[in-house]
């Protein structure tokens, strides 16, 4: 696994056995790398001190030799206390040999896989499956896979967008995340409330009221009712519905329906913020005031997660890309530099994969 952020800063203490020990158990826990790779990371972070220490000695030796008074000897003390006799934990080690040591890991996902058992045969009633059931006859399925050995991390305050061809696994990937999907192997690890923006209006009960709604709508995402209640009055004026919101909405266009499930689920400024293809909600004047609402959600420390089949869209709101293809992860890195790749990509990809994309 390459770990190419992982560097080193300067002026670093020299690591004695035991700590060289325990600062590889966490390189290899932090970044889920082998004991060999993590010794090859502290091979060449002392390879690299070395270097500095020796080109600082140079420096020093082509510099003009100052008479050291008392004085000066006073006020070299004082600017270079003996910290390093002092013993460090393995924690502080940690972070002067690698800057993001400290960053809060938002999300996490080891070795990921998911797998659909799809019918091949289509039954459309409860009376037919109960014959076959009898008759023992039974439903040949095959199976799907839709995602492989996912694996990555993304740090708090990363805005991260997720691209690939139709059919790829992204949507399948944030329900993972969100935990609509349970991973068949693997494991997903998230930090924060999450705000997901993927199917607005998910669990909407037509018979009922827009307002009732906002209460049973907010209880699927997870909000509590006595935070529902504080914010309903923001909520109904945000999604413009006026005296609409206290008829059912089996009443409603579908139009309404995604303003209020749209200012059902930005209700709070989340601490992971997931958005599958949904910046544009409702009529023009409304389109507008929730891409505003996103962008202001997506300011500040909140992780966002983007997928979107709009390239243009992904370089302007992301700072970090992940391709997704055939269910595994293509390659990760910084936005332009994937997108990039995957346009050259995409020179090659058949009409069905690139439908609806915009690459321009």
């Amino acid at each position: 696994m390459k770990n190419n952020h992982i560097t080193s800063k300067k002026h670093t203490t020299k690591l004695n056995p035991q700590q060289k020990e325990l600062v590889k158990k966490k390189l290899m826990d932090k970044y889920d790398i082998t004991e060999e790779e993590a010794e090859n990371v502290l091979l060449k972070l002392e390879k690299k001190q070395d270097n500095e220490k020796s080109n600082k000695t140079l420096r020093k030796s082509n510099n003009k030799i100052i008479k050291k008074t008392p004085e000066t000897l006073k006020n070299t003390t004082k600017e270079n206390p003996q910290q390093d006799k002092s013993p460090k934990n393995v924690d502080s080690i940690m972070a002067e040999l690698i800057p993001d040591y400290n960053q809060q890991v938002s999300i996490e996902l080891k070795n990921v896989d998911l797998t659909f058992e799809v019918d091949n045969e289509k039954v459309d009633t409860i009376k037919e499956t109960f014959i076959r059931t009898i008759k023992r006859d039974n439903i040949k399925t095959f199976k799907i896979h839709a995602l492989n050995n996912i694996s990555f991390k993304i740090y708090k305050g990363e805005k991260v967008g997720i691209i690939g061809y139709n059919g790829a696994g992204k949507s399948t990937l944030l329900n993972v995340i969100t935990g609509i999907y349970p991973p068949d192997k693997g494991s997903v690890k998230t930090n924060g409330r999450i705000s997901p923006l993927l199917t607005l209006g998910a669990g909407f009960d037509h018979n009922y009221s827009g307002r009732k709604n906002i209460i049973l709508n907010g209880a699927v995402l997870g909000y509590s009712k006595e935070f529902l209640e504080t914010k309903i009055d923001e909520i109904i004026e945000f999604s413009e519905l006026g005296d609409f919101i206290d008829i059912p909405i089996k009443n409603y266009s579908s139009g309404m329906l995604a303003k209020l499930g749209f200012s059902i689920a930005t209700a709070v400024n989340p601490d992971i913020l997931i958005i599958d293809e949904i910046l544009g909600v409702g009529d023009v004047n409304f389109s507008k005031k929730s891409r505003d609402k996103i962008k202001s959600l997506m300011g500040g420390g909140t992780t966002v997660l983007f997928v979107s089949h709009s390239i243009p869209q992904v370089r302007e709101l992301c700072d970090k890309a992940i391709w997704i293809d055939n269910g595994c992860v293509r390659e990760i890195g910084e936005v332009n530099v994937v997108c990039d790749h995957y346009l050259k990509d995409a020179e090659n990809a058949s009409n069905a994969q690139l439908a609806n994309i915009q690459f321009r």
